[in-house]
């Protein structure tokens, strides 16, 4: 038998909750699926109807993703304020491929914004190098600050370090907070007397609650050194079908780094699936009907996490009400003496896994974003509510008042009887109407 001297890579936490409340639902007892950030609407039948005529598409493709795909690609973030061209594109299964490929091709250390998406992180690691947390500013999530982080980047040179590249990411998961513009310029100053690349993962950016509220890219600000990326996943609900674009800095440098990223996909998955490359070609080319159901999406997940929002303020948690995307970040820290009093709860994970085990309620812990341990702050994705079955994921998104459908308002009335027994029964209010109200009224 060989030795088992394998490098020990743990399970994603976002994919790790999925299966805890796998395993909680076989043993029977309610559960509360609040931990796996899945978007929870049907897929557009345009986009299935596309995938079924290509189903029969089997070559593998240029290696940057098809003409018709890096064209549409282009379009798209043309109309978002920033022209391209398809040479400046590149496509892969998924932007977390993508991600993964840009890291290893740049090299050399990351800064990365505390709290952030736990991939970030975990892919640095692969590639050999380190993350280096850097704290956001308040309220705005996603975007390191400034200020820490040209400090964080002086101190590793002075160390012998070199933090080469920063990511951001807006609008931001885990916190659903948007960055401001002037946090971005400031950051994109700091990019460029350090000499750092900015990776901007954008996937969210059709997510904005506020749709008069544009997404502050740093590549509007600092065009010559700022990669790109989005997906699917979270706009159009098809993370299952893998396809993410990149959008790469023009110039001699974006040049060497598509050749760079080539040689990588190459190697790695050689091209992204041809029948989801012509699905995602119409996507990119964003025909009336899919801009309807992205704005229907959006609307659901403001009203729903707006809802979740009020259910943890009603129990005496600090939260900011989300701007985007389908994440809520509350802080229970104003219970931190209670917690420890009645559960023996002092850590953030400590207080994930009695959620779980408890309750059946999946959420992860702010330690698994990159905060401190003892953080009593989580990341609630409430999309999974919408519904079991597309009947009613497509009657949330055509509901005026999601929050009010029996199944939502049921998750809302099961979280407030969670909270209110783990604070000892302090919350104000606890009963489906009440909550619902109080939402609205936020």
């Amino acid at each position: 038998m060989p030795a088992l001297d394998l490098r020990p890579v743990p399970l994603s936490p976002t994919l790790a909750i999925n299966e805890a409340i796998a395993r909680k639902r076989k043993e029977g007892g309610p559960v509360l699926p609040l931990g796996f950030g899945e978007a929870g609407i049907p897929i557009h039948p345009m986009l299935t109807r596309e995938l079924a005529l290509a189903a029969g598409r089997g070559g593998y493709g240029p290696v940057a993703g098809s003409a018709a795909l890096l064209s549409a690609a282009a379009g798209y973030w043309t109309r978002r304020g920033l022209p391209t061209g398809p040479e400046h594109m590149l496509c892969g299964p998924g932007s977390k491929s993508l991600l993964f490929a840009i890291l290893l091709s740049l090299g050399g250390e990351v800064a990365i914004p505390s709290p952030s998406w736990v991939t970030y992180a975990a892919q640095s690691a692969l590639t050999g190098s380190e993350a280096t947390f850097v704290a956001t500013p308040p309220g705005e999530g996603g975007v390191p600050n400034p200020a820490l982080l040209a400090d964080a980047v002086v101190r590793a040179r002075a160390e012998g370090r070199r933090i080469r590249a920063v990511v951001v990411t807006l609008p931001d998961n885990p916190t659903g907070t948007l960055a401001s513009e002037e946090t971005v310029r400031r950051l994109c100053t700091v990019a460029r007397e350090h000499d750092l690349l900015i990776i901007s993962d954008e996937i969210y950016r059709d997510l904005v609650h506020d749709p008069a509220r544009t997404v502050p890219s740093p590549a509007l600000y600092a065009p010559e050194r700022t990669i790109v990326t989005t997906a699917l996943s979270k706009h159009l609900a098809a993370g299952g079908w893998r396809l993410g674009v990149a959008r790469l800095p023009d110039g001699a440098f974006g040049d060497a780094l598509r050749a760079s990223l080539l040689g990588i996909a190459s190697e790695v998955w050689s091209s992204a699936p041809a029948p989801i490359q012509q699905a995602a070609a119409l996507a990119f080319s964003e025909p009336p009907e899919l801009l309807e159901h992205v704005d229907r999406s959006r609307r659901l997940h403001a009203k729903v996490t707006g809802a979740v929002a009020a259910v943890f303020r009603e129990a005496g948690a600090l939260v900011r009400t989300p701007e985007a995307a389908f994440y809520v970040y509350p802080d229970l820290g104003p219970l931190r003496e209670r917690l420890r009093a009645d559960h023996g709860v002092t850590t953030g994970a400590e207080l994930t896994g009695f959620l779980l085990e408890r309750y059946g309620v999946g959420v992860l812990p702010a330690g698994a974003f990159g905060e401190a341990p003892e953080a009593l702050r989580m990341r609630v994705a409430p999309s999974l509510l919408y519904g079991e079955s597309d009947e009613r994921r497509l009657a949330a998104l055509a509901s005026s008042d999601p929050a009010s459908l029996p199944w939502i308002a049921a998750g809302l009335d099961r979280l407030a009887e969670v909270l209110d027994d783990l604070g000892g029964g302090t919350a104000e209010t606890t009963s489906g109407q009440g909550l619902r109200a109080a939402a609205l009224a936020g």
